[in-house]
């Protein structure tokens, strides 16, 4: 199979063959412990691509994105910003789970990925967004915003608005927009306020479109 051994797709922008090659991907240590891979789920003609931080529990177990709580109340607030999710391509800055277990090795609690990660399956989102050559970026996330967008992003300083994307992937990202994680939003002190900006930002987002 394609990429068993390796960190690069192939040169393609046929979805599934690059699904393929990528759950063979080595390129770190993730796929070591985490379920498998899990690559981005979507329509080709999709105008928005979506960029999340990394699989969870859920997401692991099942091999899609965005399919645990988050992902529940991603597909509500989306629906209340006028996006349909199956009209879209959702992703992930990284494909593998990374976890560490609980004091009893039972639950895997979410670990952050690491800058060497994120860079590690960098290939792979820039082989997706090739694929799909969307209108819009929607990253969730700081993970998610500087993957694409670089490590000096601060989504505290530019959330909800569109930003430019660095020159080596402008060709890629013609228009970029970053919020915060839906996770974020479920961790919120108060998630109604939480939920509502989360929301206005995706309808910031959805006006950017022709």
């Amino acid at each position: 199979m394609p990429g068993t051994s390796g960190a690069e797709p192939p040169d393609s922008t046929d979805l599934d063959e690059l699904r393929s090659a990528a759950a063979g991907c080595r390129g770190c240590a993730l796929y070591k412990d985490a379920t498998q891979t899990v690559f981005g789920e979507g329509t080709k003609k999709a105008k928005v691509l979506v960029v999340g931080e990394q699989p969870g529990d859920k997401e692991d177990l099942a091999g899609e994105p965005f399919v645990g709580p988050a992902g529940k109340l991603l597909d509500r607030a989306f629906e209340e910003a006028g996006f349909d999710r199956t009209t879209l391509y959702v992703t992930n800055a990284v494909k593998h789970f990374k976890f560490k277990r609980d004091e009893r090795g039972k639950r895997r609690i979410h670990q952050k990925p690491g800058r060497t990660e994120v860079v590690a399956c960098r290939p792979w989102l820039l082989a997706e967004l090739r694929a799909v050559r969307p209108e819009l970026v929607l990253l969730l996330g700081a993970t998610a915003a500087q993957s694409l967008l670089g490590p000096k992003f601060r989504l505290t300083a530019h959330r909800g608005e569109p930003v430019d994307a660095p020159e080596d992937v402008a060709e890629l990202v013609p228009s970029a927009v970053a919020t915060v994680h839906p996770s974020a939003v479920l961790r919120a002190p108060d998630r109604d306020e939480a939920y509502a900006a989360f929301v206005a930002d995706l309808k910031a987002a959805g006006k950017t479109l022709k």
